[in-house]
């Protein structure tokens, strides 16, 4: 997802796809293991 907005943001300029990508990768930073924690939950689901 953050891949796709900045490259949106750099084809068209527009600063509010630009916020969109900061806020995203403040959440990436902010929950750095969430992909990780949702990936494994699907491999190994709690019973």
């Amino acid at each position: 997802m953050l891949d796709l907005t900045w490259k949106v943001f750099s084809q068209t300029g527009n600063i509010d796809t630009y916020l969109l990508f900061k806020e995203l990768e403040k959440e990436r930073v902010d929950q750095p293991f969430q992909l990780e924690e949702e990936v494994s939950e699907v491999d190994f689901p709690l019973t």
